[in-house]
Formats: C-alpha cells, sequence, structure tokens
C-alpha cells in the first residue's frame, strides 16, 4: 500500500474547515483532488436493490467529463457500487472508511482491492483515526460528517427508516449542504427513509442532469445530444420527446400510436440502449 501521510492543518480541504466538529487529525493514501473539483457524497443501503444498484451506477455515468468527484464511505452495498460506477466513468473517488487505513485494519477488508484501484486511479483514502484504528460500531457515524462536511452535496440512493444514510443527510442538512434524493418505491421498506426526506424538502432527482444543474454545471450539450444515425424516424421522435422524462403513458399518447405499436418500439429502443424506464417512467440514455 501507498504511503499514509498525516495532513497539516493548512492541507486540510477547505470546505472541511467549515464545519463546526473540525476533526483533529487527517490521515490520507493516495491524491485529494485540487480545491475547485466539485466533491458528490454518494450514499445509500448496504442492503441495496437492483433499483438502487441500477440508479446509482446511470447517475454516476451521466455526470462522466464534469469536474466533479465521488465521495463515499467504502462500506458495502450502495458505497462500494458508488466508488465502482465513478471509477468506470473516469471520475476521481474519495473514500472514507470507518477505520485507519492501515492494511490490517482497512474497513471492511473484503474492499481492499477497490481501495487499491481507487489509489491507482489517481484518488484517495481519507480518515480521521489512527492508521491502526479498527473500526466500531460509533466510528461509521463519526465518519459520516466528514463525507458531508467535505461534499459541496449529498445524494441519497436509499435509506431505510433508521440507517446511517440518514445520519449523512442531517450532517448535510446541519452544514447547509444540498440533499439530493433518489425517488423510489412506496412500498420498498429500503426507501421509507429518503422518500421521508423528499416529503422534508430534500430535492428529488431524475437524472444526471438534474445533479449537474443544481451543481451549477452548463449542461446545455447534453440536452442537445445528438441523436445516433441509424435511429428510424419513429425512434427519433421518442427521443426528441424525451427532452425530460415522461411517464410512460404520457409518452405513448403523445405519440399517436396504437398502444400495441408504441409498447413495441420502446421495447426495442430499450434493447437497443437508447431509452431506459425505471418505475414506469422512460429516461433519454
Amino acid at each position: 500500500m501507498d504511503e499514509i501521510r498525516k495532513l497539516a492543518p493548512q492541507e486540510f480541504p477547505p470546505q472541511l474547515l467549515e464545519i463546526p466538529d473540525v476533526p483533529e487529525h487527517l490521515y490520507l493514501r493516495g491524491t485529494l483532488p485540487p480545491r475547485e473539483t466539485t466533491l458528490l457524497a454518494v450514499v445509500g443501503s448496504r442492503k441495496y436493490s437492483s433499483y438502487g444498484k441500477d440508479v446509482c451506477e446511470e447517475l454516476i455515468a451521466g455526470l462522466s467529463g464534469y469536474d466533479i468527484a465521488i465521495v463515499s464511505g467504502l462500506a458495502l452495498g450502495i458505497d462500494s457500487i458508488a466508488h465502482q460506477a465513478a471509477l468506470r466513468a473516469g471520475l476521481k473517488t474519495i473514500a472514507v472508511p470507518g477505520s485507519g487505513l492501515g492494511k490490517e485494519v482497512l474497513y471492511p477488508a473484503t474492499n481492499y482491492h477497490l481501495a487499491e484501484k481507487i489509489i491507482g486511479s489517481g484518488g484517495a483514502l481519507l480518515s480521521e483515526f489512527e492508521p491502526d484504528f479498527k473500526a466500531t460500531v460509533w466510528s461509521f457515524p463519526q465518519r459520516n460528517r466528514i463525507m458531508a462536511g467535505l461534499s459541496r452535496a449529498v445524494l441519497i440512493i436509499e435509506a431505510a427508516e433508521r440507517s446511517g444514510t440518514l445520519i449523512t443527510a442531517r450532517m448535510a442538512l446541519d452544514y447547509n449542504r444540498d440533499v439530493y434524493v433518489v425517488p423510489a418505491s412506496i412500498f420498498s421498506e429500503n426507501s421509507k427513509g429518503s422518500n421521508a426526506l423528499i416529503r422534508q424538502g430534500a430535492m428529488p432527482v431524475s437524472g444526471s442532469n438534474d445533479i449537474l444543474r443544481e451543481l451549477g454545471f452548463d449542461i446545455s450539450q447534453n440536452e442537445h445530444s445528438p441523436v445516433p444515425a441509424d435511429c428510424s424516424d419513429e425512434e427519433k421522435n421518442v427521443l426528441a420527446l424525451l427532452k425530460d422524462s415522461l411517464g410512460r403513458d404520457e409518452l405513448i399518447r403523445a405519440l399517436s400510436l396504437e398502444t400495441s405499436k408504441a409498447n413495441e418500439l420502446l421495447s426495442v429502443m430499450e434493447i437497443k440502449g437508447l431509452i431506459k424506464e425505471e418505475w414506469g417512467v422512460v429516461h433519454r440514455r
């Protein structure tokens, strides 16, 4: 493993110095992104659903090409998925584990190779705990304030009614950070906490452009992305209608086609990777 370095106070990420409970010490492996890079924390349930996995991967993939780094906690579940999606998208990522950074104590041990990939891609591991500190029950909520404090905003993928993810969301609000939430099924126990955050005023997101827009990036290039040359006229019509995501029934009505013909068209387009449907809402890929 690369050398673990103790940061001098003047080397702390400046946004972390804004929180009331600034860590006394910070240990680093790897390289922190430039200070102008926008940091987005992505957190969610360890017991994620296939929907949570898919939406996490798609949202992060849509941030590719922008000066954004993904912050998460190296935990199993959505945290790991977020780090891996960032690596695939060519984004830097920062892992903040609930342990020290020493090889013998890094938690969870099963993510040691993921941690190495993060470092190898130019990312970083960051912890306020001594390098040989073993994770405890209390160290995870304590490290959550580091993730919230580091970041411009926090994206919640899935969260049950009682979860560490909600602790991160509350800390983010306390630190005057934005909180974005992916809406999910009202029948999912895994999303009762995140859906409750929306009722309390968190911003729901339905695509990467929502996140980019809120973070202040120019997304005009995304909104006017070229239509693939091999699309049929009907497929081009669907893509033109999907400048914003639409409910499936609303899209079918707008197409003015027989329902069976419209359903067949949408199925073919999803197979071709042109569109994606989630919970009855159709998105342009």
